[in-house]
């Protein structure tokens, strides 16, 4: 079954994804996932509960209103490509700076926030979602969105990257 999501405050454009299925492109931006999980992964009692807080948090950052509905398949893509380039910069540099003790618990915790989104490359490339579709309509359904909102994704960073840093350096060793 086709479906597709509106949203009061968007224009309510259905965007196609490649092979026909509808759906929304637009989500927080990567970073800022990658970002809220090192945060996490830099408080977190391990890897395991830094991945499974990741996890968590996404699902957090998307039922912020944000950013999003991009439209068309080519502003789509660029802004998932230089975003998913940033992202793993991000994501390389939190880990090289994170504790040796730390690190584990960093990388669990990006990668766990980050996760959920993995339905979009999927999607895009090969035509289907890796999660129950239970999941990707919660998914969906958690996300209020519109082009006008950029301002949220560029606030969330400017709290959560130097957050994360901070965190960073006052982190220890797991108990």
């Amino acid at each position: 079954m086709l479906r597709s999501f509106r949203h009061p405050d968007t224009a309510g454009g259905r965007v196609l994804w490649a092979r026909g299925e509808r759906g929304r492109w637009g989500r927080v931006l990567l970073t800022n996932h990658v970002l809220s999980g090192a945060l996490i992964g830099a408080r977190a009692r391990g890897p395991e509960q830094a991945f499974a807080a990741g996890v968590a948090s996404h699902f957090v950052l998307d039922a912020i209103p944000h950013w999003g509905e991009w439209g068309t398949k080519r502003m789509f893509l660029r802004v998932a490509v230089a975003d998913g380039l940033v992202s793993l910069a991000v994501a390389g540099a939190l880990a090289a700076a994170a504790p040796p003790a730390r690190r584990a618990a960093v990388l669990a915790g990006m990668a766990g926030a980050a996760l959920p989104d993995m339905d979009k490359p999927t999607k895009l490339w090969f035509g289907w979602s890796p999660f129950p579709r239970k999941f990707d309509r919660f998914h969906n359904r958690i996300q209020l969105e519109a082009w006008r909102r950029g301002y949220v994704e560029v606030l969330a960073a400017g709290a959560l990257a130097p957050a994360a840093l901070i965190a960073l350096r006052g982190s220890r060793a797991p108990a």
